[in-house]
């Protein structure tokens, strides 16, 4: 990804718990800032590109994402103190979200094309997405297209991770719980267009994709010391949800 450097800190966003922020860039850009610091810490912004990288190559919108550079001078002249302190908490490497300027939140008004929608569904069974629900859609329209933001919630089972590598046999099989997603209605299909998009995903893509993300929020772990051993293990898990029978494939058993 592309690294820039952030200029000024302009406002916080706090619709979420991790109180992301809308920053400018020296090369002229406008960010939502993913801070480091924030309680989740770093398996969220590992999160935040894979799955970005992932809606990339099925043909899905999701912003442009960069390496955004914090210094110690971007919270010289911060009065709010909780931000001040996320921000010092934040320096060197953090991840920018495109600024998508007079896009709004996604509502049962729009018309989502089927296709596009089976396609995100499916998505977020494969990566376990969470948090895609009317309470948090965690999508946008802009220029009439829907755009999928905020990934976070995805990838659980790196959060399991503090002890040593788990086994991605349970994830695999883990289902998927449809009954809440935004987009429910078009999980027939989800099922329809399963072994497209599986094909799409072979282990040479999982690698370019994980390849994406920055040595340096790649943390070590007992039994995966390097960057390098811990992408092995998002890859490992990504390629044996694929290969693991699928279960979890919205409307595949009606299908």
């Amino acid at each position: 990804m592309k690294q820039v450097r952030a200029t000024r800190y302009v406002t916080p966003l706090r619709e979420g718990g991790s109180l992301p922020g809308i920053v400018e860039a020296d090369d002229l850009g406008t960010y939502v800032c993913k801070f480091r610091g924030a309680g989740q810490g770093l398996p969220v912004l590992v999160a935040e590109v894979v799955v970005s990288e992932l809606a990339l190559r099925l043909d899905l919108r999701t912003p442009r994402l960069v390496v955004l550079e914090l210094e110690p001078a971007i919270a010289r002249y911060e009065a709010d103190e909780e931000v001040q302190d996320l921000l010092n908490a934040s320096l060197g490497l953090n991840l920018g979200v495109d600024f998508l300027p007079g896009s709004f939140g996604f509502d049962p008004t729009f018309q989502v094309a089927p296709d596009i929608a089976a396609r995100t569904l499916w998505l977020d069974a494969f990566v376990a997405n969470v948090d895609r629900s009317w309470r948090n859609p965690n999508l946008l329209v802009w220029h009439g297209d829907l755009w999928l933001i905020d990934h976070g919630a995805s990838l659980y089972f790196h959060h399991a991770w503090s002890g040593g590598i788990t086994d991605p046999a349970r994830f695999a099989v883990q289902p998927y719980d449809v009954g809440d997603h935004v987009l429910a209605a078009h999980a027939s299909g989800a099922a329809a267009v399963d072994a497209e998009l599986a094909a799409r995903l072979d282990t040479s893509v999982l690698e370019e994709v994980l390849a994406q993300v920055p040595d340096m929020w790649l943390e070590p772990r007992p039994g995966a010391d390097s960057p390098d051993d811990v992408r092995a293990a998002y890859v490992a898990f990504l390629r044996a949800r694929l290969e693991g029978g699928r279960a979890w494939v919205p409307g595949r058993a009606a299908a």
